[in-house]
């Protein structure tokens, strides 16, 4: 009994060394798995972390560039305002001024609405006053001046003529009127010569002598003005005649004209 229980001793501590040699080549390899496993996790969340900052980093530049494009466009917007601004206070003096003269085109309108009440009846009383005169002259051109007068009475009564055109139309008659004064004419006419319609050429001499001579220049005539008619010259003048209207008619030099002058009584 007493050989046995050593050698069960020496098992049983064999058996010890073995588990505790075990143990010991067991723990290196268990602290190096640790370690390793350690280590992956590490490099993990390394990763993790730089993946998550290069997100960062990016969402951080987008916003940089938004931000950017947002101050750009807030710059263009306060130009733009700027711009509006002083493009708004233009058309502030724009306007202002377009009121006033609205309000001096009102004025003016009842200027002229005036005006016309006071122009019209004297337009009226002009063309009367001509009409009389053309009547009462020597009767040169006396279709053509009677038709002037009655255009003027037409041009009265148009609604498309203003009064400024209307007016401006009696003058020019007036001068036309005026200008036969200083004025020599020769033209060809018709008039009745003993009861006979015949074709004859008139001599104007401002207004101071109006006589004819027939195209064959054997009779000629005179207007006088106390008479009211034309008087046959019983071939006094027809020679001088013939010469001044030639002169007239600028078929002959300018010369001295000889011709008959009535004096009215």
């Amino acid at each position: 009994m007493s050989a046995v229980i050593p050698t069960i001793g020496a098992l049983m501590g064999e058996v010890m060394r073995n588990i505790c040699w075990a143990l010991a080549m067991a723990l290196p390899l268990t602290l190096h798995v640790s370690h390793a496993q350690n280590l992956n996790s590490i490099v993990d969340v390394a990763q993790s972390a730089t993946a998550d900052g290069a997100a960062s980093q990016s969402r951080i530049n987008r916003l940089d560039d938004e931000t950017d494009q947002l101050t750009r466009d807030y710059r263009a917007a306060l130009k733009q305002l700027a711009a509006l601004r002083e493009y708004n206070a233009q058309l502030e003096k724009l306007i202002d001024g377009q009121k006033k003269e609205m309000v001096s085109i009102r004025r003016q309108i009842e200027d002229v609405t005036n005006v016309d009440r006071t122009i019209m009846p004297l337009m009226f009383r002009m063309i009367d006053a001509l009409d009389q005169f053309v009547k009462l002259d020597v009767p040169f051109l006396a279709d053509e001046r009677r038709a002037r007068v009655a255009n003027l009475r037409a041009l009265m009564d148009r609604s498309d003529a203003n009064p400024a055109e209307k007016y401006r139309k009696i003058l020019e008659a007036y001068e036309i009127e005026n200008e036969y004064g200083r004025t020599i004419e020769a033209y060809e006419g018709e008039m009745e010569i003993n009861g006979e319609i015949r074709t004859v050429s008139f001599l104007r001499i401002g207004r101071i002598a109006l006589v004819y001579q027939t195209l064959d220049g054997e009779e000629s005539g005179a207007w006088d003005t106390a008479q009211g008619e034309f008087i046959d010259l019983d071939g006094d003048f027809d020679s001088e005649l013939r010469s001044a209207l030639r002169i007239a008619k600028q078929q002959a030099a300018p010369d001295l004209m000889v011709v008959p002058v009535t004096v009215g009584q």
